[in-house]
């Protein structure tokens, strides 16, 4: 069986997330999306919400790929959790070069830990290579509209917080 580690914060998850998510359904047999715990962040949902959110969001797609997609919430290294739920690959979505910069060093440190997993990434359609969960909290703080860059019911939970 394949799997794989999606990761991220989705802090909320948006259509950039759910086109990578889609697009990872075709490449495993099961997709582990690692909710990272990140304090330091300071997210406008709590664990609980955001693993919500992410399994009302995928629930049909599972349904209609037949792949497994389950919401696991980690505070350990990313290479760490990736073994814990026994994936063969990272999945990493880029929207520009500044995203690969980034993630070029991520691969590098995560090889060094554990050569065993590889570390997949797929561009973001053009369509969303400008979403950014950060973005849209900050669009929605200041009254503007998200719906284009999250699902309906995501973009009523993001309301409901500036509202």
């Amino acid at each position: 069986m394949r799997v794989g580690l999606y990761p991220g914060t989705f802090d909320p998850i948006t259509l950039g997330h759910m086109d990578i998510i889609r697009r990872a359904t075709r490449l495993v047999d099961k997709l582990v999306i690692g909710v990272a715990i990140n304090r330091d962040k300071g997210p406008l949902f709590s664990l609980e919400e955001r693993v919500t959110m992410i399994e009302h969001e995928c629930t049909e797609l599972s349904a209609q790929t037949g792949v497994e997609i389950v919401a696991h919430p980690f505070e350990n290294l990313l290479i760490d959790c990736a073994q814990d739920v026994g994936a063969q690959m990272i999945i990493r979505g880029l929207r520009a070069v500044a995203d690969f910069e980034y993630e070029y060093q991520m691969v590098g440190m995560n090889r060094q830990l554990n050569d065993s997993i590889e570390t997949v990434f797929l561009m973001a359609e053009a369509q969303h290579q400008a979403i950014a969960s950060k973005l849209v909290k900050e669009i929605a703080r200041l009254g503007g509209d998200v719906s284009k860059f999250v699902t309906p019911r995501v973009n009523a939970e993001v309301r409901a917080r500036f509202d």
